[in-house]
């Protein structure tokens, strides 16, 4: 079993007063990720647990039927669901890794300038950029961020050079209401769309992968050009509600070759529908379509 160190030990079992907000605190980045998947939080992913965090944990108690205190301790976490636990420091992170603390992974890396989807879900972007992190720190490359790896992140530690990490050109209220308008216009579950929109990006619509996979809900180009001759047949603006339509109608279609099965459906987004035939379904593809049934059981 891997040693893992507590780099953040704090339990988060209430937040501090708004007169000390303007303290940087890692594990608050994880708390506002998991609020804004909610839609109780829209603002910066900035790991200062101010009002407006609080707020956000208020909404979210309040939606649930938790006791409304604005602190997010455990019951309030667990209430998030898979992104509300395990806190940073508790384990290795590797790729396919899901929760908070890859959430203040991603924040982490993204306050050294790392362009990574902050969404939580440990994924290939992911592993590239701690690679260079490890790199630069000269510790084992091997994108698992182990005691070392979690340590050194604690070492040195910038300051707020990237301090807002979302502060996407569409906000995060207008990305839900747009998810769930073209759901409603394709007869998708908007919980299911929801779901997938968040592992693919955190519904941040500034985000273009090594391999080109674009916007909130990470479209290759060649599967747009696939949706917008075959599926859709005329051209579809490169706009935030664009790529959300791409993403729908791509999603209904899969969902339609496999018969409804929600779980080869989301292979097939994951892994291609293709390769899912012959290879069936891959073990890191698995991780993944777990983890956006999980959310969408959630109701994110």
């Amino acid at each position: 079993m891997r040693r893992v160190v507590c780099v953040v030990a704090l339990l988060f079992a209430a937040l501090p007063p708004a007169t000390a907000s303007a303290r940087l605190d890692p594990q608050a980045a994880g708390l506002q990720v998991a609020l804004r998947a909610y839609g109780t939080y829209l603002g910066p992913i900035d790991g200062i647990p101010g009002p407006a965090t609080v707020r956000g944990v208020r909404k979210f108690q309040q939606r649930v039927g938790l006791h409304v205190d604005g602190k997010a301790g455990a019951a309030t976490r667990r209430a998030l669901g898979p992104l509300g636990r395990p806190l940073f420091g508790k384990r290795s992170l590797r790729r396919g890794a899901f929760g908070w603390d890859v959430s203040v992974l991603q924040f982490l890396l993204a306050r050294r300038g790392e362009l990574v989807p902050i969404d939580g879900f440990f994924d290939a972007q992911t592993e590239r950029a701690l690679r260079r992190f490890q790199r630069a720190r000269r510790l084992a490359v091997d994108g698992i961020a182990g005691g070392r790896t979690l340590a050194a992140f604690t070492q040195h530690a910038p300051q707020a050079v990237h301090p807002v990490l979302i502060r996407a050109i569409t906000p995060a209220a207008m990305v839900r209401t747009l998810l769930d308008r073209w759901a409603a216009r394709y007869g998708v579950d908007k919980k299911l769309v929801r779901a997938v929109a968040w592992m693919e990006s955190g519904y941040q619509t500034n985000l273009t992968s090594a391999a080109g996979a674009w916007g909130v809900m990470q479209i290759l180009p060649g599967t747009w050009s696939y949706v917008e001759t075959i599926l859709i047949g005329r051209k579809v603006p490169r706009t935030a509600s664009g790529n959300i339509r791409v993403g729908v109608v791509y999603l209904r279609q899969l969902l339609r070759e496999f018969d409804g099965v929600e779980r080869k459906a989301l292979a097939g987004w994951y892994q291609g529908p293709a390769s899912v035939r012959k290879n069936g379904v891959l073990r890191e593809t698995k991780v993944f379509v777990s983890n956006v049934l999980a959310l969408r059981d959630n109701s994110v």
